[in-house]
């Protein structure tokens, strides 16, 4: 197990490395520089130079980018081209909110979809149509048309929550609730669909085995075979659906956030790179990737743990 956590550990520094790199390569490939962004719209090009010679944007590129590895090992990555803020200080503000809507989101979705699921594979008949048809026509609808329906029906008409608008938990835990539900909500509708259907596809796998067999014919009850032998059985593949799930909630926040005004990390993202804040999008971009990898890490050691057989493949 230590040799399977350390290869794992490894191969997540050097894919953070990898996309560090990757990000410091695209802000440089790009036509634009920070010193034109800094000297203003009517600077003159030895201006420009100027400022550009102030950023070290003229040093050699590995010189460049070991000097922003140092700093944002540190967690310093510089200041907003922009306006001049903290940019590790500011994600580190805007990451409890994406990180909220995820957590939530991919909680919720695994309880009602993994309830779903069972119900699903244990009926069958009826119960199986309506959630199989039911799951399709969740996955074809656009999560921003949901978050619009739902702002329409919860917020507009029956008054009920926040249609836009973010709360901290520090100034009022309940505000904080009710300013996430609505994004929460929509993103849950989709998430609950795909966990219902791997795990339907999981535990009608799971309920032909002959163990399963076996402990019915042992008079084991039947919400212990369900819920406990078969239900572990098919964890695997609903525990890496969620794992992804997550990732991709994570990662593909920019429309929720921008639907509902959430101050995340999505929203900066795009702000830095609509108003080509260079230090602004690598710090985005190590940040996500550092969630990223941090997940996969834990799915891996799960996913380990609850099958041997994955540690040695």
């Amino acid at each position: 197990m230590l040799t399977y956590l350390a290869r794992r550990l490894a191969f997540a520094v050097t894919t953070v490395l990898a996309a560090s790199v990757v990000s410091f390569l695209l802000v440089h490939a790009s036509s634009g520089s920070p010193g034109a962004i800094t000297a203003g719209a009517g600077a003159t090009p030895a201006q420009v130079a100027a400022e550009n010679h102030r950023l070290g944007w003229d040093q050699p590129l590995v010189t460049q980018y070991l000097t922003w590895l140092g700093h944002a090992a540190s967690g310093n990555f510089g200041v907003s081209l922009i306006d001049g803020h903290d940019i590790w200080s500011d994600l580190m503000a805007r990451l409890p909110v994406t990180a909220s809507i995820a957590v939530f989101a991919t909680l919720l979705s695994g309880v009602f979809g993994v309830l779903i699921g069972v119900a699903a594979a244990v009926r069958g008949g009826l119960a199986d149509r309506t959630v199989t048809v039911g799951s399709g026509v969740a996955l074809s609808l656009p999560q921003f048309w949901i978050g619009i329906l739902l702002v329409y029906l919860i917020a507009i008409k029956a008054h009920l929550l926040p249609a836009t608008g973010y709360v901290a938990f520090s100034a009022s835990p309940g505000q904080y609730l009710q300013s996430l539900a609505l994004p929460v909500i929509t993103l849950t509708i989709t998430g609950t669909a795909i966990i219902a259907r791997t795990t339907r596809t999981g535990m009608i796998s799971a309920l032909r085995q002959e163990h399963i067999r076996t402990l019915h014919a042992l008079g084991t009850p039947p919400w212990r075979i369900r819920y406990v032998h078969a239900l572990r059985f098919a964890a695997a593949p609903v525990v890496s659906v969620l794992g992804i799930q997550f990732i991709a909630l994570f990662g593909g926040s920019v429309i929720i956030e921008q639907l509902f005004a959430l101050p995340g990390l999505g929203q900066a993202a795009q702000n830095a790179i609509g108003t080509n804040d260079f230090p602004a999008v690598q710090g985005v971009v190590v940040i996500a990737t550092v969630v990223v990898v941090i997940t996969n890490l834990v799915l891996d050691l799960v996913l380990a743990a609850i099958d041997p057989r994955v540690r040695t493949a």
